[in-house]
């Protein structure tokens, strides 16, 4: 059986890593970029500080810093009107995930036409999207390396899960110098949805030897630098390490896919515009629970990659090992310890189950669930 694995073609890691793709983007010949970013970052100057290098190598830019913290229909729409006012031949997405997806999604539809609804699924374009360079800002979602995008359709208020190699980045750039600003609390939730990028990527069908290894190391590297990221966010060696760890997790998911928990994510973000990583981080354990019947070897894994000493442990005690480590290490990052919290309701929760399991990212789940037991996962996790 054949596996194909995605990345983009040149990935530039570690401090200082801005400029240097500032010297990329200049090789390339673009002219005219659109920056897909936030309001936030722009008034931080993190977007003056970017185009201040462009502007040094006589490359124009257009900033479009209306992206939500869950990127809309509406955003994309509205981005891709400033894309074909100014004429731009590129876009540049500097941020977190929100701003690289609403960025994939002008790109791919500047390039195929038609509405970002279109292509909800797997690999519903026909062509390459615009040229995407993509910044990141936190370390969690690895939008700026992956083909996922995540979109909400305001009308249904459903998370698309858009699928395809043409959204793939031709450029990522990590440069923690500029994650050192992110407040504990996003740096806990981007932390804790790497994690879950790791752990649903190395119990997926569609694990492959290459996907494992990073998996793993993904794991390792975030029980060992996430708590300290959380707690002092200056501390520049934290923040590589954990940038090296959301980037591996992205190259894991992004070939292995990923499974329930973020196919029933999705659906809160969608319902309730919920942060994704914090649904991701409070619902994880229990979809392992749900998993560690099909899977316990492998969760064994995965509680020794979280530090657990696993030495004659079983399988099953492995696994119940792990669901106890990640559940610890939510706590220690400040994690809501449960839905109710964050405001879902119980009676919502047969529709979030309904539209979780039309998710593409449900296919690859260990273990296929009906929609009383997705509805289950969401109760335990209330």
């Amino acid at each position: 059986m054949s596996s194909t694995f995605y990345m983009p073609a040149v990935n530039i890691m570690g401090s200082g890593s801005l400029v240097e793709a500032v010297n990329f983007i200049k090789e390339q010949g673009f002219k005219k970029a659109l920056i897909v970013t936030d309001s936030a970052l722009n008034k931080l100057g993190v977007v003056k500080q970017f185009t201040d290098l462009l502007e040094q190598q006589k490359i124009v830019s257009i900033v479009f810093d209306k992206t939500q913290p869950n990127p809309t229909v509406g955003n994309v729409n509205d981005g891709l009107k400033v894309l074909k006012e100014n004429n731009c031949d590129f876009v540049v997405s500097l941020g977190g995930g929100s701003p690289h997806d609403c960025a994939k999604g002008i790109a791919l539809v500047a390039s195929n036409g038609g509405e970002i609804s279109d292509y909800e699924g797997l690999d519903q374009s026909k062509k390459p999207q615009l040229p995407l360079i993509s910044i990141n800002t936190t370390a969690g979602t690895a939008s700026e390396m992956t083909r996922f995008a995540i979109i909400t359709d305001e009308n249904r208020h459903v998370k698309m899960a858009i699928v395809d190699k043409h959204t793939t980045p031709m450029l990522s750039v990590n440069d923690p110098l500029l994650m050192v600003g992110m407040p504990a609390p996003l740096t806990a939730a981007t932390g804790m949805d790497a994690l879950t990028h790791a752990v649903e990527a190395y119990v997926s069908t569609a694990a492959t030897p290459i996907t494992d290894a990073v998996s793993l190391k993904a794991i390792q590297l975030i029980k060992g630098n996430l708590v300290t990221a959380v707690e002092d966010g200056e501390n520049i060696h934290a923040r590589e390490q954990m940038a090296y760890a959301q980037f591996m997790a992205g190259m894991a998911f992004n070939n292995a896919s990923l499974g329930y928990v973020h196919a029933m994510a999705h659906q809160l973000g969608g319902f309730y515009d919920l942060p994704h990583g914090v649904c991701n981080a409070v619902l994880l354990p229990h979809v392992q629970k749900y998993n560690a019947s099909v899977c316990p070897e492998r969760l064994k894994d995965v509680a020794y990659s979280l530090g657990v000493d696993v030495t004659g442990m079983s399988a099953e005690q492995g696994a119940n090992a792990a669901i106890s480590a990640i559940e610890q290490l939510s706590l220690n990052v400040g994690i809501p310890v449960g839905l109710a919290v964050l405001g879902v309701k119980k009676d919502d929760i047969p529709l979030l189950a309904e539209n979780a399991l039309k998710d593409v990212c449900s296919l690859t789940n260990p273990k296929q669930a009906s929609q009383n037991e997705i509805c289950q996962i969401y109760l335990s996790a209330m």
